[in-house]
């Protein structure tokens, strides 16, 4: 057994090998592990807001627009307009989108799987509280060290 090794480093190297895993299952759709990632939550919650995709995947909402619009230019997905809000759109997988989501899936439930098929019930309620602890701390830095770094710009001087 390996000695204590740093949760940040495992946790690098988890998100490596499932971004590894990820581009070579879905290489021969020529999708990136994010816009497939965005993909799946947008066939399993379609009809979803640009923000609450980012939300879901944990995104910042350029990040999400982008992806989107990768998609979009694609002809996988579509913004259509929301009938209750004018100011928001709804986004809907296309006749191909749908049928690549049908294929992708599976393989989102594969990996997935794959993450947690070793993990008692009560090991992945404790993994998951621990890494949501994690975020929230990494969460409370930023805000600490944007709040300390000196300004600096034309306004500052």
């Amino acid at each position: 057994m390996r000695k204590q090794e740093p949760i940040g480093l495992l946790v690098a190297v988890v998100r490596r090998r499932i971004k590894q895993v990820v581009s070579t299952m879905v290489r021969e759709y020529g999708l990136s592990p994010q816009q497939f990632w965005a993909l799946v939550a947008i066939a399993r919650h379609e009809g979803i807001s640009l923000r609450e995709l980012s939300e879901r995947q944990r995104m910042d909402e350029p990040t999400a627009c982008r992806i989107v619009n990768t998609l979009g230019r694609r002809r996988l997905v579509r913004n259509t307009p929301d009938p209750t809000d004018r100011r928001r759109s709804r986004l809907m997988l296309t006749p191909s989108g749908r049928e690549m989501a049908d294929r992708l899936l599976p393989v989102a439930t594969a990996v997935r799987t794959a993450v947690e098929s070793t993990l008692t019930a009560r090991e992945r309620s404790m993994v998951v509280a621990g890494l949501q602890k994690v975020v929230v701390n990494m969460e409370t830095l930023q805000m600490r060290t944007l709040k300390s770094v000196p300004r600096t710009g034309p306004e500052t001087q």
